[in-house]
C-alpha cells in the first residue's frame, strides 16, 4: 500500500514538473486554435495570414478596399498580374500587402502580410483583422 502511494506521488510530481516546462506553449496553442478555428482564418508561422473565400476576385477586392477604409489604412498601390491582384497599404509603421489570387471564377484566396521595421517583424494580429473585416464586407455584398 505504501509503495503504491509513493509511486502515485512520483507520478504527480513528474506531471507537474513536465507541465511547467510546457507552460508557455499552452497559451500560444490555445490562441492559435481559438483564432484559427473560430474564425476560419489560417496562420503560417511566417506571419502570413490567409483565407479562401467562395466569392469572385472582384468581390473580395472590393471588400478588401472597404475593410482597409473602415480601418483607416491608406492604400498605396494596387496592381494586377495574371490571376493575382496585389494591394499595398500603410498604417502607422506597418506595411501591408494583400494578395488576392483567383483560384476559380467563384473562389479567391486572400493572403495578408503586415510587416514592421522594414519587414523584420510580422504582425499577424493586424493581418488577421484585415481578413476578418474583409469577410464582413464579403458577407454584406
Amino acid at each position: 500500500m505504501e509503495r503504491k502511494l509513493k509511486i502515485k506521488k512520483i507520478a504527480i510530481v513528474s506531471v507537474a514538473v513536465f507541465g511547467l516546462g510546457l507552460g508557455g506553449c499552452v497559451p500560444v496553442a490555445l490562441t492559435a486554435l481559438g483564432v484559427g478555428m473560430a474564425t476560419g482564418v489560417s496562420h503560417e508561422l511566417g506571419g502570413m495570414v490567409y483565407k479562401t473565400f467562395t466569392a469572385p476576385q472582384a468581390q473580395v477586392k472590393q471588400a478588401s478596399f472597404g475593410a482597409l477604409h473602415r480601418m483607416q489604412i491608406k492604400v498605396v498601390k494596387a496592381r494586377h498580374d495574371g490571376s493575382t491582384e496585389t494591394i499595398t497599404a500603410k498604417a502607422a509603421d506597418r506595411e501591408i500587402e494583400i494578395e488576392l489570387e483567383a483560384l476559380t471564377p467563384a473562389t479567391t484566396r486572400m493572403m495578408v502580410t503586415a510587416t514592421k521595421d522594414g519587414g523584420v517583424l510580422r504582425d499577424s494580429a493586424t493581418a488577421t483583422e484585415i481578413i476578418l473585416q474583409t469577410e464582413r464586407y464579403v458577407g454584406n455584398t
